[in-house]
């Protein structure tokens, strides 16, 4: 072979070897990568309980926060605490169920759903109890979700109650008459503009959306009558509206004791073991919140309303 042949020859080799190499390089590192990306979405996702609890935790004590408004667009819904009290109620290892509720009240159509489940799911599996345990505030829509619980235990400085019903607004027709702006509205339905802020006050008006008031304020109080049973001790303002600190809303048997998710976990259920069954939204159902009321904008404008 010439010294050219050889030269030649050498060097198809050690190209062949470089590119060899660079493959392998690009082999190892997309795996790497791809490697690194699962362990990533297997850590988002477990922080974003999208595989939900582990039944391979045995014997626990189910847990369930109900932080914030009560809302069907709010931190908490009638449908996502539904699916926690199913997922927490037919987990064969459940022994018992934690209702952690924070908050100042909200719909009543929302709190009367998750009151309805929560005695549901009492009769399907009576040998599973369940009990909220109150951190800083229980009032209003709040309290009515807790009225369907076995027991109750707060704080002795939680704030316990508000057993009431409101509507609230405002009204501009002075502020108008001064700034000499005429209100112009058309309807058809002579009640189609009911309590408007920029309309004079209309005594029949009132009266029917205080009849309304009443009528929910009237279920409210059945419902904590119905949970709380011959443990409570009305008083004359107990459903006026006013709240109490734990300590007193036990002795008024709106509460039954002071204590704190260990405590009834340990104490009461018997099981230390705590599994958090809250039902939080995925990354994807923010994208698809976000995105669908975003196009119905894009698309729609501004509607019209129908109050």
């Amino acid at each position: 072979m010439s010294e050219e042949n050889w030269e030649r020859g050498m060097l198809e080799k050690v190209a062949l070897a470089a590119v060899t190499e660079q493959r392998r390089s690009r082999r190892w590192g997309i795996f790497f990568k791809t490697l690194t990306f699962v362990y990533l979405f297997v850590l988002l996702a477990i922080a974003m309980n999208w595989f939900g609890p582990s039944e391979s935790l045995g014997k626990h004590t189910a847990l369930i926060d109900l932080v914030g408004e009560i809302g069907a667009d709010g931190p908490v819904t009638a449908d996502g605490t539904v699916i926690s009290l199913q997922d927490a109620f037919e987990d064969t290892n459940t022994k018992g169920v934690i209702l952690r509720i924070n908050s100042p009240g909200g719909s009543p159509v929302q709190a009367g759903i998750i009151n309805d489940e929560i005695k549901r799911q009492r009769k399907l599996h009576p040998n599973i109890p369940l009990y909220v345990v109150v951190d800083d505030i229980c009032a209003s829509g709040g309290y009515y979700i807790a009225a369907a619980a076995d027991k109750i235990y707060v704080n002795k400085a939680s704030i316990i109650g508000s057993i009431g019903v409101i509507m609230d607004g405002f009204g501009f027709t002075g502020t108008m008459e001064k700034l000499g702006v005429e209100r112009r509205v058309l309807t058809a339905g002579k009640n189609k503009a009911i309590l408007d802020p920029f309309s004079p006050s209309n005594p029949e008006q009132v009266a029917f959306a205080q009849g309304l008031l009443d009528e929910i304020h009237q279920q409210f109080i059945q419902v904590v009558r119905d949970g709380r049973g011959q443990r409570l001790k009305e008083t004359p303002d107990m459903f006026s509206g006013l709240f109490w600190t734990g300590s007193k809303s036990i002795e008024l048997g709106l509460a039954d004791g002071l204590g704190d998710v260990d405590y009834v976990a340990r104490e009461i259920i018997k099981e230390e073991n705590i599994v958090d069954f809250t039902a939080r939204p995925t990354l994807a159902d923010r994208i698809a919140k976000n995105f669908g009321a975003s196009a119905a904008n894009t698309l729609l404008g501004t509607p019209h309303k129908l109050h």
